[in-house]
């Protein structure tokens, strides 16, 4: 049984952390580099940084940015936003990333998750998912939660570990920046149907949903933002928490 991971999350917009509710209404959160700093004295047990308009803007990964960042971690650290290719994995991993994550090409391109983890091992592949239930169905979308496609969310779950996915980021977007919890029912069903780690993403808002996502379902690593960037959690209180109530975290 792997050990849980608590993961900040740093959502860059024009070199700034930004947060928002639902991918809409973006806040200034910060200075990436310093909640970095501040993530790894506070015993986070990785860093994800999440370009999350590069893909829109039709651009890359701020690469000095990552090269920055990395610099002062000793944890593992994912980077994702407008990876299309070998050679952008190449750029963030010599810049200082441990692992990247792909959403929007991946979804166009499925073939990369398999070209990627050929050429630098699926345990760096990070796949990214953000899901929104529309209709009753649970919908895949891209382009920064902006697309919905027809693909289902379990579906593509499964697809992206059979192409080479070492990890799959599952985001909730009903459940994003509201802090009504983590979506236990979507992560649940995605965790139970394959066996690649999966990191709950979106609704934390409070040390229960923590409990609740790592008893309720089979989720690794459970992410979150705007709780840890202003200080409404504090990292150490969560994870001594989280042994009190008998969980196995790193």
């Amino acid at each position: 049984m792997l050990k849980k991971r608590i993961i900040p999350c740093l959502d860059i917009k024009d070199g700034c952390t930004v947060k928002g509710v639902n991918f809409e209404d973006l806040k200034n959160a910060g200075d990436p580099v310093e909640l970095a700093k501040k993530y790894e004295q506070d015993g986070a047990d990785e860093l994800v940084f999440l370009d999350i308009t590069a893909t829109i803007e039709n651009r890359k990964t701020f690469v000095e940015l990552v090269r920055d960042i990395a610099r002062e971690l000793s944890i593992p650290f994912t980077v994702g936003g407008g990876i299309s290719s070998v050679e952008d994995v190449r750029k963030l991993l010599e810049a200082g990333a441990d692992k990247i994550s792909i959403n929007s090409s991946a979804v166009k391109n499925p073939k990369l998750i398999s070209e990627l983890a050929k050429e630098f091992g699926s345990q760096c592949i990070v796949v990214a998912i953000d899901t929104k239930r529309i209709g009753g169905t649970d919908l895949v979308h891209i382009k920064g939660g902006r697309q919905a496609t027809e693909l289902t969310t379990v579906e593509w779950a499964n697809e992206a570990e059979a192409l080479g996915a070492g990890e799959i980021l599952l985001t909730s977007m009903d459940g994003d920046g509201t802090k009504n919890g983590f979506d236990l029912r979507i992560t649940k069903l995605v965790s139970e149907s394959i066996s690649i780690p999966v990191i709950a993403s979106g609704g934390a808002g409070a040390v229960t949903d923590f409990v609740k996502v790592f008893n309720e379902t089979r989720a690794t690593g459970a992410l979150a933002a705007s709780i840890f960037h202003f200080d409404e959690i504090g990292i150490k209180d969560l994870k001594q928490e989280l042994k009190t109530q008998k969980i196995d975290i790193r």
